[in-house]
């Protein structure tokens, strides 16, 4: 892998800036791809932008930005987006800073200050060449300044193409076609890529391979048809089977894995939401979030169940004589130590049991093991 360093002046980067909710933001005669189509979208706060254009304007250097070579000889912007388009924005008169005591405007600058913004001259490192692991190894690596980069940040540089444009398209804004698809059902930050990651995670363990194998397979493909038809897929079984509104629940639930695993299990929709609602009014449940997984396979790990506190098992160990009540009980007779004992619920959670002391027994650990695992 290359990684070569070059001077970049203010004048060249804010030479041929576009900026475009649909075709993206250009710059460097065209040549800079600054925010691609879709991608995160400005986050820099008045006080952020204005700190870069001070920077210039005392003459001190900003952090050293980094763009990634594409195949067809253009650039991306892999880290120094927000410090790019603050000095682009303030360049084509989007605000005013306080320069040398005075608030101006680029347009309104001296002529010599105007000079001196447009030599100023950025350090830029660009990445060519190299595989797809020594890129991911120098993007993790790097001292990233500013806002920082997600890891499908940097994967959607290494493997930046067509496959990877088009998936922006549908996965990587605000309001991007895959958020209203999984509105109420998804909570995901969009703008840096979080809801990409998902569904790319659902559609790789699907094929059994990591996001980066699924991601380079597919890097030359002209669209994400793939991609797009499986997250679909998913999202019309959620929407059929989770008819609530259960808006903690949801967000909270990995959606691929759910449907990878129960996707051919008959489900009555009507009757998993009164399942549903009944189970989130049991105080004997102590996380809730557990409870989607619950209805469809059965298993009370799930669910967080509420055990007895040290005090009772304690009063329940002393009445107990300090001895196992297990009906084949081993240890039969003989006092066991606290630590030797555990707490059981005489009638389960399962067939209406409580967690009250009235409904607790201390068992050796044998006789507890062996009756759960019944």
């Amino acid at each position: 892998m290359d990684i070569e360093k070059i001077k970049v002046k203010i004048a060249d980067l804010v030479d041929g800036f576009r900026d475009s909710d649909e075709e993206g933001v250009v710059g460097y005669h065209g040549k800079l791809d600054i925010r691609p189509k879709y991608q995160r979208e400005f986050v820099y706060s008045d006080k952020q932008e204005k700190a870069v254009i001070d920077t210039i304007s005392k003459k001190y250097p900003l952090n050293v930005m980094y763009w990634v070579e594409k195949e067809d000889g253009t650039y991306e912007v892999m880290d120094g987006q927000q410090r790019t388009l603050s000095i682009c924005h303030y360049y084509w008169g989007a605000f005013s800073v306080d320069w040398k005591s005075n608030l101006w405007g680029f347009k309104n600058l001296p002529e010599a200050d105007r000079e001196q913004f447009l030599n100023y001259e950025l350090d830029v490192y660009i990445c060519k060449n190299g595989s797809d692991t020594e890129k991911l190894d120098w993007f993790q690596v790097i001292n990233i300044a500013g806002e920082e980069l997600t890891k499908q940040e940097i994967r959607n540089a290494v493997y930046a193409g067509s496959w990877v444009t088009d998936a922006k398209r549908y996965f990587s804004k605000n309001n991007c076609a895959a958020k209203r698809l999984s509105d109420g059902y998804i909570s995901k930050a969009w703008n840096r890529q979080a809801g990409l990651e998902m569904a790319i995670e659902w559609v790789a363990k699907r094929d059994g391979v990591t996001i980066e194998k699924y991601m380079s397979d597919h890097q030359h493909d002209s669209d994400c048809s793939d991609l797009w038809t499986y997250f679909n897929l998913v999202m019309t079984w959620v929407k059929m089977k989770f008819i609530g509104k259960h808006a903690a629940l949801y967000t909270a639930t990995d959606w691929g894995e759910m449907y990878r695993l129960h996707k051919d299990d008959e489900i009555d929709a009507k009757k998993l939401e009164i399942w549903i609602s009944e189970l989130l009014k049991d105080g004997e449940i102590t996380n809730k979030k557990g409870i989607l997984w619950y209805v469809l396979d059965n298993k009370e790990q799930h669910l967080g169940l509420r055990a007895f506190d040290e005090k009772t098992a304690l009063e329940v160990y002393e009445e107990q004589g300090h001895k196992c009540v297990g009906a084949n009980c081993p240890e039969h007779g003989r006092e066991l130590e606290f630590y030797e004992m555990e707490a059981d619920h005489i009638v389960p959670w399962s067939k209406g049991g409580k967690t009250v002391k009235e409904n607790c027994q201390m068992l050796c650990r044998h006789c507890n093991r062996t009756k759960s695992n019944k």
